[in-house]
């Protein structure tokens, strides 16, 4: 017997513990060095306060990195498992180390409220409890940008793409960690698949930045707002978010945040044969709904707005905001008439597609549920029929189905649970939080929005929570971020047993 299939065989348990550590070890340094550019950044804006505490939380996390990675050796390969156990823990890890330079600095002294914005943060969700983030320091605020657009495309999948990872672990990381059912293998190596869609990624930011910058933004607020758009993240410099650009800007957002929930590999195919885009049946429904949502908001924004071009513009911008869970508002959407506030709802459970940075339930498991339910409808009628579900010209296989369909349910069932759980804190502790506050947070939380209605609605925050319902919120976010399975694999017992 081999010392590896020893070490599988006496010591699962501790061999998965290996597995995270070594994994957790390497990608916190990925996070120091990304918090070490935001003191960087406070040092340029001449806030040297600032830049020294935010060093300090680089140096903290990196030795704390450096040292977990050292005192366990490097495993061999990392299974379907460990894979999931590893990013399971891991999220939970960073929105602790990445809370340093909030509580470090003193621009967020509670530590509650600074995890909270941390696990926003990563999972893209754009939830927040400052009221106006201009009055944060220049490298905080890229801190808090920074870490959105790691958390976009998967701060895991970073370090697959830059360190020759375990092997064939990689793959397992990344399908554990990349949003959608399975992540798109654009070569046979997943860590050179990796390469390329973080290449698609820098690129298009970068594009966006100076397009940004060609407007009515400065360049720190067309960087900042670049790294959140393209995560689909909705973390911005302003009390109003964008309500207070010009349309340039908005619609400029709006392209790209349009872009940022369409599959990075799709781009990348589509990069010198544009017509992939047309192929794909997965982007022509996500399309399809995109433009009819918009056509329904601006007819019920038509008659309030002060004119046809802002109602076209609000229902654009609002509606792909909430589709692909980016979270920016052009407006307060939470003063609209009650029909668009329950659209409003309704656009949070959809997501961009699978692959993208967006949040969700995504366009394909949209489109299988719908065909699945109709192949279902048809069986009613003909018993005897054979009928094969189709997404585009592909075959969905049952396990495929069968996938989604869970993944559904599960998803519901947080839903529901999260908001009980949030009515039965307002019962106890009295907090006065109402039915739309609740159902909207739990909705935003888990589909990674950012703001929702109510007390939660883009003209508010989430300050105003009790703490407990933070951390429950917080959770959720982590667990919508990494879709569910994951997580709730961390509390299952065949993980744990041999």
């Amino acid at each position: 017997m081999t010392s590896r299939s020893l070490d599988r065989g006496q010591h699962p348990v501790r061999s998965l513990l290996k597995t995270v550590a070594y994994v957790l070890g390497s990608v916190l340094l990925f996070v120091a060095v990304a918090m070490s550019t935001a003191a960087l950044v406070a040092a340029v804006a001449s806030e040297f306060q600032d830049a020294a505490w935010i060093a300090v939380s680089a140096g903290i996390t990196a030795i704390v990195g450096y040292t977990t990675r050292r005192l366990v050796r490097r495993p061999r390969s990392i299974t379907v498992k460990q894979g999931f156990a590893t990013v399971g823990l891991a999220w939970f890890v960073f929105s602790i180390f990445g809370a340093l330079p909030y509580l470090l600095t003193g621009s967020i002294p509670s530590i509650t409220d600074a995890v909270f914005e941390t696990a926003s943060g990563f999972t893209t969700t754009g939830a927040s409890i400052l009221p106006d983030p201009s009055v944060l320091g220049h490298g905080v605020m890229f801190w808090r940008a920074m870490t959105q657009w790691l958390g976009g495309m998967g701060v895991i999948v970073l370090g697959v793409a830059i360190l020759p990872l375990l092997g064939t672990g990689g793959m397992q990381l990344a399908r554990a960690e990349s949003p959608g059912p399975t992540p798109d293998r654009l070569t046979p190596r997943f860590q050179e698949t990796a390469k390329r869609l973080w290449l698609v990624y820098v690129v298009i930011t970068l594009i966006e930045v100076f397009l940004l910058w060609a407007g009515d933004m400065n360049g720190f607020q067309a960087v900042i707002h670049s790294l959140t758009t393209m995560s689909t993240g909705g973390f911005g410099t302003e009390a109003d978010s964008i309500a207070g650009f010009s349309s340039y800007t908005k619609w400029v957002i709006t392209f790209f945040m349009f872009i940022a929930g369409v599959s990075f590999a799709l781009h990348f195919r589509a990069w010198n044969k544009p017509v992939e885009y047309g192929r794909n049946a997965e982007f022509r429904l996500y399309t399809f709904i995109t433009i009819v949502a918009i056509v329904v908001m601006a007819g019920g924004l038509f008659s309030s707005a002060p004119s046809a071009g802002e109602a076209i513009t609000d229902a654009a911008f609002n509606t792909i905001s909430l589709t692909t869970t980016t979270g920016f508002a052009s407006a307060d959407f939470g003063a609209w008439r009650p029909a668009l506030q329950i659209m409003i709802v309704g656009l949070m459970f959809l997501g961009g597609m699978a692959g993208s940075t967006a949040g969700g339930m995504k366009t394909f498991r949209i489109g299988v549920l719908s065909k699945a339910a109709f192949a279902d409808l048809r069986r009613l009628v003909h018993p005897r029929g054979v009928f094969i579900t189709r997404f585009g010209r592909q075959k969905v296989t049952e396990p495929v189905i069968e996938a989604v369909q869970s993944y559904f349910l599960f998803y519901m069932f947080l839903f529901m649970t999260g908001t009980f759980g949030l009515a039965f804190i307002d019962a106890n502790l009295n907090e006065g939080l109402d039915l739309v506050t609740a159902t909207s947070a739990v909705a935003a939380s888990i589909g990674n929005i950012g703001p929702g209605l109510g007390d939660v609605g883009p003209a508010a925050n989430y300050a105003g929570l009790p703490g407990l319902a933070k951390w429950m919120l917080s959770s959720l976010m982590i667990v919508g971020r990494l879709e569910i399975f994951p997580v709730l694999v961390l509390f299952t017992r065949d993980l744990w047993r041999r």
